[in-house]
């Protein structure tokens, strides 16, 4: 029989696939979570991109919550990315980093120039 402690790689099939994660189902019939966060080293927008209901899959344990439930992984078996993948754009920046940024654009036209569109009223220097 399998022994389903932390750190044990044992192989079982996916019974059920859902927004979160996974239920994997193993020979001695007790069942454990692959999280959506325990799936792949990448981002992982839908579960069903990734697994299936019937697939055999091979998991490690990671442990047990405080419930008794099997918390597992595929990630913790797949060999590390070299580049870590690119982290998504972020959104919105604070509004005094855009300030900041509208001020430096507006001085480097100046500088070089190109900012000025009434004939170079600003070209003789700030007092």
């Amino acid at each position: 029989m399998v022994q389903l402690e932390s750190g044990a790689v044992v192989e079982g099939r996916v019974t059920r696939v859902t927004d979160f994660g996974a239920f994997v189902q193993f020979e001695n019939g007790e069942t454990g979570l692959v999280h959506i966060s325990q799936i792949a080293h990448s981002f992982v927008r839908s579960v069903r991109d990734h697994l299936d209901e019937g697939q055999t899959v091979e998991v490690k344990v990671l442990g047990r919550d405080d419930k008794g439930r099997l918390d597992l992984s595929i990630k913790e078996l797949l060999d590390e990315p070299e580049e870590l993948p690119r982290p998504r754009a972020i959104g919105r920046q604070s509004p005094q980093f855009e300030a900041k940024l509208r001020s430096f654009m507006r001085d480097a036209k100046e500088r070089t120039g190109g900012g000025d569109k009434k004939g170079g009223a600003k070209k003789g220097g700030r007092k």
